[in-house]
């Protein structure tokens, strides 16, 4: 059949709740700076009370990939959970205004949509925590079997593994992805999230459910429960049939085929302001180029460019024209 969707997004549908703060503050209420903590809604509560001025902005690791690679022209769609509430609405429409595709229906009960709380701190490193609500509804039957099958590329978000009931959708994806010729990635998300589900996803790994793996350097040492990256690194090359997106900071990306392994530069940024949604960007520019047939160095140099713009500025969804600094930069 012929692909509707160049990429299609399992995630967390969540809403952004962001705040500059300082490392007092981080100290002060116990949280881990650079990490994502899962809350319950006590908590959510009290966070919101005491962080100061926010803004709210639609986020979620997922979507935020799949706003970015829409706006470098790729066909996207995403599948997340939210409730028919106040910022489900507002998920449901900031995303569908990118040009998304998002339909699954809305929860009429339980717990309200997601949200996260994004502390960032004066050298832009953010901090999060998450109170999942509506997120754990998303089960398989929101997983529409032709709209998977439309896909050319499945792209499943690893915080997706916390809420139970959304790994058979998970799976489910995958398998119908697989069936129908597609490919399919997943991005390990967090260290915290590797350190709780590492069989877990290293068995995605080896029984062949994943053709693409992204992760930044730190999740990559954590899956395979080492200090040094070079170790890390030798061991994603043993892992067979997979692609390998490793993201460095300013370090640069690294694409990692068994022994082949291309070294692609960070693109210049002249300040950075808030690192929430760079591996986001960077996943969404590699796999736009993907869909437009660039080979795997040019799509991590789209990766860069994008990973670029979102840190730039407050929010993890990009505010620049992305086509335009994609052309600029020679993509």
């Amino acid at each position: 059949m012929t692909a509707s969707l160049d990429l299609l997004v399992l995630g967390n549908a969540i809403v952004d709740v962001m705040a500059r703060t300082d490392e007092a503050f981080l100290v002060r209420e116990g949280v881990h700076k650079g990490a994502m903590q899962l809350i319950d809604e006590a908590r959510a509560e009290h966070l919101f009370q005491v962080m100061g001025a926010a803004t709210i902005i639609s986020g979620g690791s997922g979507a935020n990939t799949a706003v970015g690679a829409a706006s470098l022209g790729a066909r996207a769609g995403f599948i997340g959970k939210v409730r028919d509430d106040e910022l489900g609405r507002l998920f449901s429409h900031d995303l569908n205004a990118t040009g998304v595709r998002f339909g699954v229906a809305p929860a009429t009960e339980g717990p309200a949509t997601a949200r996260c709380f994004v502390l960032v701190t004066p050298d832009g490193e953010r901090t999060m925590n998450t109170y999942l609500g509506a997120c754990q509804g998303l089960s398989a039957s929101d997983v529409d079997e032709e709209t998977v099958r439309s896909a050319r590329h499945v792209y499943l978000e690893g915080y997706l593994w916390d809420p139970p009931a959304a790994k058979e959708a998970f799976r489910k994806a995958a398998q119908i992805a697989h069936g129908a010729g597609n490919m399919v990635a997943l991005t390990l998300s967090d260290a915290f999230c590797v350190d709780r589900y590492r069989d877990e996803f290293l068995g995605l790994i080896r029984d062949g459910s994943l053709d693409i793996l992204f992760a930044n350097i730190h999740e990559l040492k954590s899956l395979y429960q080492t200090a040094d990256a070079d170790t890390a690194l030798a061991a994603l090359r043993q892992e067979t049939g997979l692609l390998g997106i490793v993201t460095r900071s300013e370090e640069g990306a690294l694409v990692v085929s068994g022994n082949d392994t291309k070294s692609v530069p960070a693109s210049p940024v002249r300040e950075v302001v808030d690192t929430t949604g760079a591996g986001d960007l960077f996943a969404a520019g590699f796999l736009a180029g993907l869909a437009r047939g660039l080979d795997h160095a040019d799509c991590a140099r789209l990766g860069a460019v994008a990973a670029a713009e979102v840190i730039s500025h407050l929010g993890a969804r990009p505010q620049a024209d992305l086509k335009a600094l994609a052309e600029q930069a020679g993509l």
